[in-house]
């Protein structure tokens, strides 16, 4: 009777070995797989030559001629990535897992006024890509309804490039 404590323990550790095993497996494949590019030409190790590439990116336009302060940019800025982001969300998870797996990229460019931001905000929606137009409440440098960044994307690299590639860097 003196090995039924030691049987015990051994089972009960083969046990919890298992069912961590099982639930690491299972928490760490499922992400691996969602956010893995899917192989081209069923090549192995062609998910991180596609994250490196940049297919992916989002850019966020900046209406240049309102002069905005650094920190109230990148406020709208913030603004303008989080709105695309939900959208991208609800509209093309797999393509925002995409995006993710590239590194999330994100360019600042500059228009030179409000008539260019409708411009490209046209010319993106005719493409299908996602966008967010921000409009500032007006309660600190610039007037309430005022637009102030377009963010187009995430999406495909070269579709956004239609659209903005163009443009300067902000």
């Amino acid at each position: 009777m003196d090995f039924l404590p030691k049987l015990l323990g051994v089972v009960a550790g083969v046990a919890c070995g298992l069912c961590l095993g099982w639930g690491f497996r299972g928490r760490f494949l499922r992400k691996r797989k969602a956010g893995k590019a899917p192989p081209a030409n069923n090549l192995e190790g062609e998910a991180d030559v596609m994250a490196e590439s940049g297919e992916y990116k989002m850019v966020l336009i900046v209406r240049n001629d309102l002069k905005m302060g650094k920190g109230k940019v990148a406020a709208q800025c913030a603004h303008a990535a989080v709105s695309a982001y939900k959208q991208a969300e609800r509209r093309n998870p797999e393509l925002l897992k995409q995006w993710e797996c590239c590194g999330q990229p994100k360019i600042v460019l500059k228009a030179p006024d409000e008539e260019a931001l409708a411009q490209l905000l046209a010319e993106a929606k005719r493409l299908g890509l996602t966008v967010s137009l921000i409009q500032d409440a007006g309660l600190t440098q610039i007037a309430p309804g005022s637009r102030t960044v377009l963010g187009i994307g995430p999406g495909p690299a070269d579709v956004i490039d239609e659209v903005s590639g163009h443009l300067k860097l902000f």
